[in-house]
């Protein structure tokens, strides 16, 4: 039985991802900094859906817990089939706003932390000969306007950039590129006035955009954008002049 595992996975499109890759017959590696809420989650996937499901918990920006799970993602004896680089989180404010801390924890949760466990796969996976990694960005990869939206554009570049360099290894590499999603990333004090500022129609669900994005891994597409609503306003986006997309109102998807 095929393993995956999903970094960020104690709730929003991490939670969903489990679900659906355990009710896909994957076994689970969970990784999250919340301990609690993971081993809630394993012990009620594998009596739902009757797969193994692994706690990791881990936060992202210490580099020891990115070490293990780094070790866990190259272990030869339990391989990873998928890499999910999920896990991330949103500021809300602008650099002046910001501290260099809350900057340097983003960067490596949302930059470092891919990267580490990118590599890892991208060795393991190689030598094997199959595997996937899924990278979770965002349609703030188009706009220019927060380091949030630098972040996830990095993330679609290093995308880019496994794909070429796994070329004819078997391992495929994806980025999905969600927009608006209805989870509890928005539910902090610094992002719960987006589901104000934007409306109903512009929110999606994070069924679709997992749907999508495991779909895009299995005919191994290098981007994905869930929804047509979405992927229309991506390639609007990339045909627009920077000083439009650096304009300060910021779209933030996962």
């Amino acid at each position: 039985m095929a393993t995956a595992l999903i970094t960020g996975a104690s709730r929003g499109l991490g939670e969903e991802f489990a679900w659906q890759l355990a009710a896909a017959r994957h076994d689970v590696v969970l990784v999250s900094r919340s301990g609690d809420e993971l081993s809630e989650l394993a012990h009620t996937i594998r009596g739902a859906a009757g797969v193994e499901a692994e706690v990791l918990r881990a936060d992202l920006a210490d580099a020891e817990d990115l070490a293990a799970v780094a070790s866990r993602v190259a272990d030869p004896d339990r391989p990873i089939s998928l890499l999910v680089n999920n896990a991330g989180f949103g500021l809300g404010k602008g650099i002046r706003e910001s501290t260099w801390e809350e900057e340097r924890r983003a960067l490596d949760v949302l930059v470092a932390a891919p990267l580490c466990l990118g590599q890892a796969a991208a060795k393991a996976m190689a030598e094997r000969g199959h595997g996937a990694i899924l990278n979770v960005a965002s349609i703030a990869a188009h706009l220019s306007n927060t380091t949030y939206a630098a972040h996830k554009a990095w993330m679609v570049d290093f995308t880019h950039a496994l794909v070429g360099q796994l070329d004819g290894t078997g391992v495929s590499a994806t980025a999905v590129l969600p927009g608006l999603v209805r989870t509890a990333f928005h539910d902090g004090p610094d992002l719960a006035h987006m589901r104000e500022d934007y409306p109903d129609y512009m929110w999606i669900e994070a069924e679709q955009v997992v749907e999508s994005a495991l779909a895009a891994v299995r005919r191994k597409a290098v981007t994905v954008t869930p929804s047509m609503r979405y992927a229309a306003g991506a390639g609007l986006l990339r045909l627009a002049p920077r000083a439009l997309t650096r304009r300060n109102r910021s779209i933030k998807g996962d």
